[in-house]
């Protein structure tokens, strides 16, 4: 069942990158949850313990509830953002139960999460605050909530980890930039294969 779910999951997010080059609606609005939705099916066949997959599938939940709020026909920015805002939260949960064991990885997550903080988050911020007042505050603190996920991510040690959090980075990145600041026909297809590939990392990262 583990191993469905996972080709499940690749052949959705296949789909969902198709309609990112070649536009469609109807396909996007199904597979784009349904590959989150196999992503849990991921978590919760895994062989973690019963409190670490519930955690789990929270966050990936609400990964789900902001992709939804996120796809294009029904665009409500505010609602995604606060709840891939609590997902990352819950994430950061996970991570403490999986145990902060490499304070190496921490000093280096530190290090790379501010100096994007300072630089492509400054501009994504700014930009944010050009386009509606309103925003700059979620956004700030958004920007801290993810940044603070992917340094206890990294603290775990655990490579699946590392991968997953520092790709749901980069994909955010990408996402804020191009929403915010400067748009480019290739980051939405950047934007679903990094976060794609980030929540099945941290899927797989359940043993």
């Amino acid at each position: 069942m583990h191993t469905a779910f996972i080709v499940a999951a690749v052949v959705a997010a296949l789909v969902n990158w198709s309609t990112r080059v070649r536009p469609n609606q109807t396909l996007e609005n199904i597979s784009k949850p349904l590959t989150t939705l196999m992503v849990i099916g991921i978590a919760l066949t895994s062989g973690a313990t019963a409190g670490q997959v519930a955690v789990a599938a929270v966050a990936l939940t609400l990964c789900l509830i902001g992709d939804i709020a996120l796809l294009s026909s029904i665009d409500k920015f505010v609602i995604g953002l606060a709840s891939f805002l609590l997902g990352h939260l819950a994430f950061i949960v996970l991570f403490v139960m999986y145990g902060l064991h490499s304070t190496t990885l921490a000093g280096i997550a530190i290090i790379l999460a501010s100096l994007l903080v300072i630089t492509v988050g400054r501009v994504i911020v700014a930009g944010a605050t050009q386009a509606d007042p309103a925003l700059r505050t979620p956004v700030l603190a958004y920007l801290a909530i993810i940044s603070a996920m992917g340094t206890v991510g990294w603290a775990t040690g655990r490579w699946w980890v590392v991968a997953g959090s520092a790709l749901f980075v980069g994909s955010d990145a990408v996402l804020g930039w191009g929403r915010f600041v400067r748009d480019k026909r290739w980051m939405s297809l950047v934007v679903m294969v990094t976060y794609h590939a980030a929540i099945a990392s941290l899927a797989l990262s359940l043993r």
